[in-house]
């Protein structure tokens, strides 16, 4: 099994204070949740994502990988199309704090060119990333954590098990990780459609991470 964190805690966010971790809620006229998606596009897997998405209304935010843009573009259009936030993922799904400042820059700057569309919004795989890496990002891109990670990726987990957490930790104003993977894809299409149908009968509602400012 995985160890990680379904709900990002104090700690992390006091070292990285001026990454994204969640949406302040004080201005929303019902709650909302920020849901993102990460790892796609992959036929099949995105498709019943958007499918999913359009049943309820919701909108999301992509963080896509440029290798797996470059094999499946026309899966990538479906989602530009659906009317969904597209992030930069890299281009090789690499793990900042086994790559090269240099190496790991142009990896994003690469995904950057497939995506071929104007986005700041960037989440580092693993969500591991260097300080010294972030600081090279500043004035082009706005670095997006989450306040809760499904664990859909984790094959030993029951995809009751990744529901029921989801929706335990999930709270007005949640950055939400699920993935549009084949490696999540046993828990996603258990947990995504029940997980949107709870909090749809909730009232909450399903939005993009906004671009920032300076976009």
């Amino acid at each position: 099994m995985s160890f990680f964190l379904h709900k990002s805690n104090f700690l992390f966010r006091t070292v990285y204070p001026d990454f994204l971790w969640r949406m302040g809620e004080e201005r929303a006229t019902e709650p909302t949740i920020y849901l993102t998606f990460d790892d796609g596009p992959i036929p099949g897997v995105t498709e019943f994502v958007l499918e999913q998405l359009d049943q309820f209304e919701a909108q999301a935010t992509f963080f896509c990988i440029g290798d797996n843009v470059s094999k499946h573009r026309d899966m990538f259009y479906k989602v530009i199309e659906a009317g969904h936030e597209i992030g930069n993922h890299t281009f090789n799904h690499l793990n900042g704090w086994k790559t090269h400042d240099e190496v790991y820059w142009a990896n994003i700057r690469k995904c950057q060119r497939q995506l071929n569309i104007a986005t700041s919004l960037f989440r580092p795989p693993y969500g591991r990333i260097k300080k010294s890496q972030a600081a090279g990002l500043d004035n082009e891109f706005s670095v997006v954590m989450w306040d809760v990670l499904t664990g859909d990726f984790d094959q030993t987990l029951a995809p009751e098990t990744v529901l029921q957490k989801s929706i335990q930790y999930t709270e007005p104003g949640s950055i939400v990780v699920f993935h549009d993977s084949l490696k999540a894809w046993k828990n996603l299409r258990y947990a995504l459609p029940r997980y949107l149908a709870h909090f749809t009968d909730l009232g909450y509602q399903f939005r993009a991470v906004p671009q920032p400012a300076y976009a």
